[in-house]
């Protein structure tokens, strides 16, 4: 069988997104899996051993573009997929498997998709279900995916990359290391905020442990507040990597850690998939919903402040939930992993 899954759009979904690769692998072990992705997440889907192929969507997040999904789902009729397999919920996501003739089109009911899916789902727990088994739920085999059935997402780590990557940045193999992630989607709600992640990362600098800081560009200003803070800048044990690295070479340096501190974001879900344990910050989001995916982990949120929105109330835009966790609740949940 040779399946096409439309993928997300977002780091940590397409992490989360491997459990159902791992589920279609078990049902038919010769079946082909291709995957229709963001450029951004090419790299990611090499690091996934069940999936053979990555094709670049030419869509941004957010495009429509209807004659063009026409002619690249034409296009896509040459593969002669047997099943699609559509992970998001919008319409448009829908178009190009039904463009491509794809005999089965598996997807959730979404923005009123039907004649475009063929085989519509409907989870039975659907208040409740985290979203990787909102993902499992959508294999071939339309039983059995609570949490406890299901394979946690496994990357695979390049050790020849980490070491050039260690070399390259002169890292004393010697030192223990720890990684902070302070960035996060939607703006500082989401974020511990800069000068606790800082405090946490001089304390482990005094200990002689390297820390790496982990994220995007669109995170530089976080990286330079910390660095400033308690005069991390001066500290060589200290590697700011903000926007310095790609996402395979962060898989890699994250593999080597010991220990992980981050925000409820995609890195949070990848260095979960390389095992490294970790402490995870979550405010105006829900762990009942998205975890990170492994056994050794602690998570770390303030029940009363468990809110559905995205917006701070705090006078820099962070969440009053995530202020109130200090850091030395955090220091003390590193001891216990």
């Amino acid at each position: 069988m040779k399946i096409l899954i439309i993928g997300p759009s977002w780091v940590g979904d397409s992490v989360m997104a491997q459990t159902l690769y791992k589920r279609l692998k078990d049902e038919q072990p010769n079946s082909i899996i291709e995957t229709l992705s963001p450029k951004w997440s090419l790299p990611l889907m090499e690091r996934m051993p069940e999936v053979s192929r990555a094709i670049v969507s030419p869509y941004l997040h957010g495009d429509i573009q209807f004659v063009s999904r026409y002619k690249f789902g034409k296009k896509l009729k040459e593969s002669h997929y047997d099943r699609a397999i559509i992970l998001t919920n919008s319409f448009k996501s829908a178009l190009i498997p039904f463009f491509a003739d794809i005999p089965i089109r598996t997807g959730w009911l979404g923005e009123m998709r039907y004649g475009l899916l063929n085989d519509i789902r409907i989870l039975k727990r659907q208040s409740n279900s985290l979203m990787v088994e909102k993902f499992a739920a959508l294999s071939v085999q339309k039983e059995n995916y609570s949490l406890e059935n299901l394979s946690f997402p496994c990357l695979k780590i390049d050790l020849e990359n980490q070491k050039e990557q260690l070399k390259k940045l002169n890292i004393n193999l010697d030192l223990p290391c720890l990684a902070i992630c302070p960035g996060a989607e939607f703006g500082p709600s989401k974020r511990w905020p800069e000068k606790y992640f800082s405090e946490v990362a001089k304390n482990y600098v005094r200990k002689g442990w390297n820390v790496f800081c982990f994220g995007s560009k669109n995170d530089s200003d976080t990286g330079k507040k910390i660095e400033v803070l308690n005069d991390l800048h001066q500290e060589n044990k200290f590697i700011n990597l903000i926007g310095m690295t790609s996402l395979v070479d962060a898989i890699d340096l994250l593999a080597h850690c010991e220990s992980v501190v981050t925000n409820d974001s995609g890195l949070m879900h990848v260095a979960a998939a390389v095992k490294t344990p970790l402490v995870a910050l979550y405010g105006p989001s829900s762990p009942e919903y998205t975890p990170p995916l492994l056994d050794k982990k602690i998570i770390l949120r303030k029940a009363e402040g468990y809110e559905k929105i995205r917006i701070g109330d705090d006078i820099e835009g962070y969440h009053h939930s995530l202020v109130s966790i200090e850091p030395e609740e955090v220091m003390r949940a590193l001891e216990e992993l």
